[in-house]
């Protein structure tokens, strides 16, 4: 089963997910520390509006 592609894509899908969930936690956690939504969206290489949202 781990050898199909359903797997392997819903396997990717769900590592895409958590890494976006942990970069978005991080947002919080930057911009208590003062740095600028356009500091955070360059590190962490998101769009400068998922940061507002974050």
């Amino acid at each position: 089963m781990k050898q199909t592609k359903v797997y392997q894509e819903a396997k990717q899908e769900g590592k895409t997910e958590g890494k976006l969930e942990g970069k978005l936690e991080a947002v919080l956690f930057l911009l208590n520390l003062g740095a600028t939504v356009e500091q955070i969206a360059e590190a962490l290489g998101l769009d400068i509006e998922l940061v507002r949202l974050g």
